[in-house]
């Protein structure tokens, strides 16, 4: 197995870790952001708060992917330094990107966790706050392979929540040979899988996996490839998809929701890990390529409690916290030495968690681009035909 040291040199020099997303006009911006939704979203109600003895607001609110902080660092959180905290959550970075456009800076939000190449244009959109490192001491635990991405040079506006890829799980007792690749997927779900098909509620993964399959550029702007995805999408894949589901290991791997789920890595450890028969799961790295991400620590602008916020960020990069997370979402945090402190403590499927270079070498990121109005609107017409 690969040191960490290894892990982060790959990271680190793979020309798919060095992406700048190209710049979106206002106009395109705004635009796939109200596709992906609209902003029917009402604003929290401001009221006289009191501020604690240590100086924080004593209310913090959180709107992140759903299930993806451990429960003992958010109630540790209030218990040790105060703020009650809420947390709503999104499937989608066009969700939550049309939320924060429609709001205007007034969504009572205070932090949100975007996807690294969403970062530019949430920036040159007025949606996210600068953040004061003098509040954020425990930066120096991270390690400096995971910052300085190419989108936020100098983390003024996001810090690394946790980094992870995509790929699929089946229960063997359904579909009882083997899948590898995107394209057995596929397969399975045209036939045997049918009806119990679970893909993730996200625009980009939807189309990822045509794209992977086919060995085409992730990032395509050519309207042949998006017109082929389109049609494969909705006409041929979308009959046998029963769901669309961003967290897939909170539900329908543990409860045998679907046979057949696409899921990010980290998702899929939680839910085989709660299955009451965890050996019938099979986990799949999506091949021949698929996605390498990276979530954020940000702060939504017009932030109501900017100091708590910032002591929240602060609080999750103490290296117990950062542990703890791991250990419950199933995602690398960035911080440094954590492979060989998760080795140390006994923490279970880190094959899930951590990949070798070679796994890492399939692993592309991802682009907003001018294909994303088009990226949306195939996600929105594979639901309709899906009739979800």
């Amino acid at each position: 197995m690969p040191t960490e040291n290894s892990h982060i040199k790959i990271l680190a020099s793979a020309p798919a870790a060095r992406i700048i997303a190209r710049e979106l006009n206002r106009r395109r911006f705004l635009g796939f952001a109200a596709a992906a939704g609209g902003a029917a979203f009402l604003a929290a109600c401001s009221s006289p708060e009191s501020t604690l003895s240590n100086g924080l607001e004593s209310q913090l609110s959180m709107y992140s992917w759903g299930d993806y902080d451990a429960p003992e660092v958010l109630t540790a959180f209030t218990k040790d330094l105060g703020p009650k905290l809420t947390v709503d959550s999104f499937g989608s970075n066009e969700e939550m990107i049309s939320k924060l456009v429609g709001t205007k800076g007034t969504s009572g939000y205070d932090i949100v966790v975007p996807t690294g190449p969403y970062i530019p244009q949430m920036v040159e959109n007025n949606l996210l706050m600068k953040l004061d490192h003098r509040q954020i001491p425990n930066l120096k635990y991270m390690d400096p392979a995971f910052l300085g991405r190419d989108w936020d040079p100098t983390n003024a506006y996001s810090i690394c929540k946790a980094w992870g890829t995509t790929g699929f799980v089946y229960d063997k007792t359904v579909i009882t040979r083997d899948l590898f690749t995107w394209n057995d997927f596929f397969d399975a779900a045209m036939n045997e899988a049918s009806g119990s098909v679970s893909i993730l509620d996200d625009p980009g993964e939807i189309t990822g996996m045509f794209y992977w399959a086919n060995g085409i550029d992730w990032n395509t702007t050519k309207k042949e490839d998006i017109d082929a995805a389109e049609d494969f999408l909705v006409n041929k894949l979308a009959p046998h998809v029963a769901a669309f589901n961003s967290y897939p290991g909170s539900d329908a791997v543990p409860q045998d929701l679907q046979a057949l789920i696409q899921i990010w890595n980290g998702d899929a450890r939680l839910g085989i890990s709660e299955s009451d028969d965890p050996d019938k799961w099979v986990w799949r790295l999506g091949a021949p390529t698929t996605e390498l991400w990276m979530d954020n620590w940000s702060i939504a602008e017009g932030a109501p409690h900017p100091k708590a916020a910032h002591a929240f960020i602060n609080y999750v990069l103490e290296p117990a916290n950062s542990l703890a997370e791991l250990d419950y979402i199933g995602y690398h945090t960035g911080a440094i030495d954590i492979e060989q402190k998760a080795k140390d403590e006994g923490l279970e499927m880190l094959d899930m968690v951590f990949f070798t270079p070679d796994q890492i070498a399939t692993m592309k990121d991802a682009e907003v681009n001018e294909a994303q109005e088009r990226t949306v609107d195939i996600w929105n017409k594979m639901k309709a035909a899906a009739g979800a």
